[in-house]
């Protein structure tokens, strides 16, 4: 499998693409509407074949490039959690589902708390965590049905695979592209050595402010990324 991970440098969001090298089906998770047509000249270049376009959760900071991408590739399914709220989406899915890319396995982890609708996806030896899990970091928890006691839990089911699993966030404000699950475990100052109690007390003392593209995201990817 081949992956390659994004940026966008507005919204500090990473887009990636997951690549079954035989059958050249393609993935494409979290896409940047602003950056839709890099994310074309890319799959058109590899001659790729997008199969599905995966969104870890219902964004605030940016607008999906989903309805974008699907003019180009009529054929593939936009996929959302089923808890996200988001009615024209292709395909609704929850814990335990599997998408198939290939001979690549994709599987589904619920990681609510950020949003209700957060999902993670998981692939051998590696997990891309939206804004569940960031590197030394988490997504916070005050909007959009925020709950930290919740993705505390969340995040314990990413800390339950192997410490040597790769984990690509959905975001990094400071240049760092990739973790492990060992490195959060013991680095993040969040959640290392940190109770359920003491995470969600960091949580409600955080004082963000909100999002700056929030009134006009979150619509729009609730439309799939019509605007």
């Amino acid at each position: 499998m081949i992956v390659r991970q994004f940026f966008d440098v507005e919204t500090f969001t990473y887009t990636y693409f997951l690549v079954d090298e035989i059958t050249r089906e393609t993935v494409v998770i979290d896409p940047v509407y602003e950056q839709a047509q890099r994310d074309l000249n890319m799959l058109n270049e590899l001659d790729l074949q997008l199969k599905y376009i995966l969104e870890t959760h219902v964004h605030a900071d940016h607008i999906t490039g989903s309805a974008l991408l699907k003019q180009r590739f009529s054929e593939a399914r936009a996929v959302v959690s089923k808890y996200a709220g988001v009615s024209c989406a292709d395909l609704e899915i929850e814990q335990g589902d599997v998408l198939s890319v290939g001979s690549v396995n994709i599987d589904v982890l619920t990681t609510p708390g950020h949003t209700d609708g957060c999902v993670s996806y998981y692939v051998p030896g590696m997990v891309f965590t939206g804004d569940a899990l960031l590197i030394r970091g988490c997504g916070r928890t005050d909007f959009q049905q925020g709950d930290p006691g919740l993705l505390y839990d969340s995040i314990q089911k990413i800390f339950s695979l192997s410490d040597d699993t790769l984990i690509y966030p959905g975001h990094n404000y400071h240049g760092l592209t990739v973790s492990t699950v060992r490195e959060e475990k013991l680095f993040n100052p969040r959640l290392a050595n940190k109770t359920r109690l003491e995470f969600i007390e960091i949580m409600n003392q955080l004082n963000l402010s909100p999002p700056q593209n929030i009134n006009e995201a979150v619509p729009a990817n609730l439309n799939c990324g019509k605007i």
